[in-house]
């Protein structure tokens, strides 16, 4: 019997559908010599500072930094029943080994490996390692099953990743946090890529708009334009020295066929900032719609950072996109070339994402709207992919007048080629330009001459198409054209990032477009301005991008990575000093509302309750307080109030959960020895509750 574990129920269903597995269990299926069962997203997880050591519940400079010399692992309590399940099923006697059917990835491996330790599994396992959820895909992954060793260093760097993000989070979160009195969350990743929005806002925030001139010479055909001036005197001597000589001479008349080939497929990361541009979704509702769509077997493995298809599949395109044309009605042009989405060199963990022969025996209308359009483009960028290229003749004309060269440019569409099929795209409907023969010589009779006034333009806020591009090449700037380029993040986590930014209030979207700008928050451009340069710098941070990488392909030794960030990290904390005028530029983002009952300190609100503002005292009050909803009632700021102030608040028609009944009582304060917060009620008779 072989126990296969995947990483969502969805998963689990299909894959045991085509391996026979029918017999619905408490938590898996059975059958045809497989138990299969699933994780539900990360089941087991590093445990927290206090899982170390009590003191860490405390958030305290002098404790820093928290470096773990054995990590620990803990599972959540919302999904310990799951958890459960799995473990007694790999201690089953005739289950003689596993197979893990993750999602095939970093995380996925990652998933698999730690509930296998935690469970004290020693059985042998395999790996599914698969880029479709088709059935013969699945079939045809379980008769080639691979051998686990094979993703060792796959999850070792998926460990490093892991344990990178918890050293750094963990420990400038709890230290910035300290140091300026107030919550303020750092990220391996976040903070450099919120660095890159707060420097793109400031630079638009410090650009000057000037204006600038250029001379135009209207002829009947076309026109022409001088260099730009940056006065307007300058102009206007050039626009009369032309006035009075209306001939001019062309100097240069040249044509040169120029084409452009057709984009590769999608990777996730160029599928996230078309949907953004195009459809205006988030990068994370893209990349949901992508995996629903994925599990749906619709498409192929979503999380690629591959544009290309591997030499073995080129077989199967052409029956390919005969089915999706038959569904969609999409007309390819005749002349295609399929080696052009073929390089098995450039494929890495999976291949790029293309529809699958599913989408004709799927009931398309049945999918939410933002799915299907996200289908949509996934499927004409596959028949964009293997078109023709865009062919265009382009004239360049340079005319001589007043002492001064004037240019135009125009261009005539020989083959639209891929943009024939880009409706959405604005590049696909230029027009030709109508222009005159000339040559070299020709002498020409300007129509008109005047001024056109433009002004600079500042550079513009990051949306999550130009945000995703500049995560994918963080360091794109700094290094020559012939460096391989070097992103924070990868394809999987980005979106995640950007999330998490928004969500933290670090980050607000904004605009009316469909693609939304992000926007720095006075939260998130404070929390840069007193960050130092290790923490927020995007070269850093690709680097231990491209470290991970390297130890996934065995390239890199995982402790010299871990070393590194254990090192940069002490250094930090013991280096770092608060930024002088900071209180200045820190936005406060809590308000007083009374005094600590305990230690005598202010007493906070913050989003999830009302806190003591020492850090040593563990009085709390959280807005979602386990007494009040015993006694159906909700905390609210006047409760608060009157306990802080008085002790005690007057309650109106608590319900007994015992009897149904309605009463009236008193709610009163107390607290524990270490601060933290406790009631009792009294009633009239002077009873307790």
């Amino acid at each position: 019997m072989k126990l296969v574990l995947a990483e969502k129920p969805s998963v689990a269903q299909s894959i045991a559908k085509v391996i026979g597995a029918t017999k619905r269990c408490d938590g898996y299926l059975e059958g045809n010599g497989y138990v299969v069962s699933w994780c539900v997203g990360h089941l087991v997880e590093l445990a927290n500072p206090e899982g170390y050591d009590e003191k860490y519940g405390k958030w305290k400079y002098e404790d820093l930094p928290i470096i773990p010399e054995r990590w620990k692992y803990e599972v959540s309590a919302s999904t310990r029943k799951q958890f459960g399940i799995l473990k007694k099923l790999m201690k089953r006697d005739d289950v003689e080994s596993l197979v893990c059917a993750t999602d095939s990835g970093r995380e996925g491996e990652l998933i698999f490996r730690l509930v296998y330790h935690q469970c004290g599994c020693r059985k042998p396992f395999e790996r599914l390692w698969i880029s479709s959820m088709e059935d013969s895909v699945i079939k045809k992954g379980f008769d080639n099953l691979e051998p686990s060793i094979k993703y060792d260093s796959l999850y070792e760097a998926a460990l490093c990743r892991e344990r990178a993000d918890w050293i750094v989070g963990i420990n400038a979160t709890r230290l910035f946090s300290c140091l300026y009195n107030q919550t303020l969350n750092v990220g391996r990743v976040m903070t450099p890529t919120l660095a890159m929005a707060v420097m793109r806002e400031a630079s638009i925030s410090a650009f000057k708009q000037e204006p600038f001139y250029t001379v135009v010479l209207d002829f009947e055909d076309f026109n022409a334009q001088s260099q730009r001036f940056k006065g307007l005197p300058e102009a206007k001597a050039l626009q009369s020295a032309c006035e009075k000589n209306i001939n001019c001479r062309v100097t240069k008349a040249e044509k040169k066929e120029k084409k452009e080939n057709a984009p590769a497929l999608y990777d996730l990361t160029s599928l996230q900032r078309d949907s953004n541009r195009i459809l205006g979704f988030t990068a994370q509702q893209t990349l949901d719609y992508t995996q629903s769509l994925y599990e749906k077997k619709l498409v192929t493995y979503p999380r690629t950072d591959s544009r290309y298809l591997t030499e073995d599949m080129a077989e199967m395109i052409p029956d390919l996109i005969d089915e999706i044309e038959s569904v969609f009605q999409k007309k390819v042009p005749s002349n295609v070339n399929i080696m052009q989405v073929i390089d098995g060199k450039k494929v890495s963990d999976h291949h790029a994402i293309i529809p699958t022969k599913e989408v004709k025996r799927y009931n398309l209308e049945e999918l939410p709207q933002g799915e299907k359009a996200v289908l949509e483009l996934i499927y004409t960028r596959l028949f964009v992919s293997v078109s023709e290229a865009y062919r265009y003749e382009e004239t360049a004309i340079e005319l001589e007048c007043g002492d001064s060269v004037f240019k135009t440019k125009g261009k005539t569409v020989l083959e639209n080629g891929f943009k024939s099929l880009i409706a959405n795209d604005k590049e696909s409907k230029e027009e030709n330009s109508k222009f005159p023969i000339l040559s070299v010589g020709d002498e020409l009779t300007v129509g008109s001459v005047s001024i056109k006034e433009g002004k600079t333009s500042p550079p513009r806020s990051f949306t999550e198409d130009t945000l995703l591009q500049a995560m994918e090449n963080a360091t794109a700037e700094e290094l020559p054209k012939e460096a391989e380029r070097k992103g924070i993040g990868t394809p999987a986590t980005r979106a995640g990032i950007i999330e998490k930014l928004v969500q933290k209030g670090y980050l607000k979207r904004s605009g009316n477009t469909k693609a939304k700008n992000l926007i720095p928050t006075d939260k998130g451009v404070a929390l840069i301005t007193v960050m130092p340069e290790q923490i927020q710098s995007p070269t850093m941070t690709a680097d231990w991008e491209e470290k991970l990488l390297k130890i996934e392909h065995k390239e890199y030794p995982s402790q010299y990575f871990m070393n590194e960030i254990e090192t940069m990290v002490q250094e930090l904390v013991k280096t770092y000093e608060v930024v002088k005028g900071a209180e200045v530029i820190m936005p406060k983002n809590y308000k007083v509302i009374g005094h600590c009952p305990h230690c005598g300190n202010e007493v906070v609100e913050r989003e999830k309750g009302w806190f003591c503002s020492n850090r040593q005292c563990r009085f709390v009050l959280w807005k979602d307080n386990a007494f009040f909803n015993h006694i159906g009632k909700k905390l609210t700021g006047y409760i608060i109030d009157k306990l802080l102030r008085d002790g005690r608040a007057k309650l109106k028609d608590c319900k007994s959960k015992k009897t149904g009944k309605s009463y009236n009582a008193d709610v009163v304060l107390g607290t524990e020895i270490d601060g933290k917060a406790k009631f009792h009620l009294e009633f009239d008779t002077g009873g307790k509750r």
